[in-house]
């Protein structure tokens, strides 16, 4: 950027420093539940030779959110504390490219979970579902292997459009340790921005429809055991679980719109819309696995017993 910064521009620096700290406050307890998640099913995986469909689909999820949320911390970090480093050829377009690949698993793998408990659960008299139900076990790990293979295209494509766009015509102020590009990296990005549109409508799409039926289904569920006067320990799970995939649907759609709005944004360089875009962002991949550890016995109970073993230590102290 050649000469001095404009009022806009430098609104946009100073909110660095508050990106950093939030990003901070977010993204590290958010590597802790997933660093959990990742750790007490690798200890089963070890202890039984192998995992549920389940667990392997929560161990990748646990595995991509936490180096995506590290990934997208040491950038803000660098860029708000170190931001010379950036300058160093491959340090920035590795960042980006790294991030782009675990943000991509994170979306695909949540879709993939999503989908697999619909047809796990959902109660619907369907030929297709019926097969589904008997097949989906053996299609989950091919499901996650193309999720990885279209996860790393996008990785390397993302990296690419940097190495191309970006860093040849990349000017840095020490002043404003704001990054912009010349005016014809927007025809380098167009690529890269439809495919990443198309990641995340085409995600979207798989979870708004496998929690709208899943919901229903178990809905419908929990009216017939109110009319059959079925137990209460019957009916308060299935309260549990419309509660959980709620929860999830809701979470997952403000995540998406942020998603979008970062997409439209970043090209017109609103600091305002993508500083709160970061944030929900940072805290969904935390928040989420969260939720996915208290509706998982295992790893419920693992959590509970880790933190009254942490409670007595201190406590002795």
């Amino acid at each position: 950027m050649e000469g001095s910064l404009s009022p806009q521009q430098f609104n946009v620096t100073s909110y660095w420093p508050m990106a950093l700290a939030i990003t901070t406050l977010e993204a590290f307890p958010g590597m802790w539940i997933n660093a959990f998640i990742v750790c007490v099913l690798c200890i089963t995986w070890v202890q039984r030779k192998t995992l549920n469909s389940n667990e392997k689909i929560l161990l990748l999820l646990g595995f991509s959110r936490f180096w995506c949320l590290c990934s997208s911390w040491t950038y803000v970090f660098v860029s708000d504390i170190f931001p010379y480093y950036l300058l160093v050829h491959r340090i920035f377009q590795l960042l980006h490219g790294s991030y782009s690949f675990f943000n991509c698993s994170n979306l695909w793998v949540s879709s993939c979970l999503c989908g697999f408990y619909c047809i796990k659960i959902a109660n619907f008299r369907n030929m297709f579902l019926s097969y589904m139900k008997v097949k989906i076990d053996r299609m989950v790990p091919w499901l996650l292997l193309g999720s990885m293979m279209f996860s790393l295209i996008t990785g390397i494509l993302s990296h690419k459009t940097i190495d191309k766009a970006v860093w040849k015509n990349l000017n840095f102020t020490c002043q404003g340790k704001l990054w912009k590009s010349a005016i014809g990296m927007k025809k380098h990005f167009s690529l890269l921005h439809v495919l990443t549109l198309f990641l995340y409508i085409t995600s979207f799409m798989v979870v708004i429809f496998s929690a709208l039926f899943l919901l229903f289904s178990l809905w419908r569920h929990k009216c017939k055991m109110q009319t059959n006067s079925m137990n209460s320990l019957s009916m308060d799970a299935h309260i549990r679980a419309i509660k959980s995939v709620l929860s999830f649907f809701i979470m997952y759609t403000i995540n998406f719109i942020f998603l979008i709005l970062t997409l439209v944004y970043t090209m017109a360089y609103q600091s305002h819309v993508l500083f709160l875009a970061y944030s929900i962002q940072h805290a969904f991949p935390g928040v989420h696995s969260l939720i996915l550890i208290f509706s998982n016995p295992k790893l419920k109970k693992t959590l509970l017993r880790l933190l009254s073993c942490v409670k007595c230590k201190l406590c002795l102290r």
